[in-house]
């Protein structure tokens, strides 16, 4: 159940905006703590819970530290919400039936 550490990591708004921040493509920490209102830090912390929870992976640079998003971890979470957008089709599809068949022909 990787996708519940995935939802709890992200219910924090500060970890989310460092994760949308990632979307733009890997970028080190202190790109990331830029213009936030924590401290670097502050940011390391938050991408250590992204990393736990396998959403972020990180690679050296030198002598810092880049992180990106784990397309893996996004796919699991991404495949268990796909879950409910097939459920609600599905229901979608049943009342369209239903409807569909109880109405009278002209």
């Amino acid at each position: 159940m990787a996708y519940a550490s995935a939802l709890q990591c992200l219910s924090d708004p500060t970890r989310r905006q460092v994760f949308e921040r990632l979307r733009a493509g890997p970028q080190s920490v202190g790109a990331l703590a830029h213009g936030l209102p924590v401290s670097r830090p502050a940011v390391s912390q938050h991408l250590k819970a992204l990393k736990d929870a396998g959403l972020v992976l990180q690679r050296a640079e030198g002598a810092r530290r880049v992180y990106y998003i784990d397309p893996q971890g996004l796919a699991e979470l991404r495949r268990w919400l796909d879950r409910f957008w097939t459920d609600a089709l599905t229901a979608f599809k049943n009342e369209v039936d239903a409807t569909h068949g109880t109405r009278s022909k002209p």
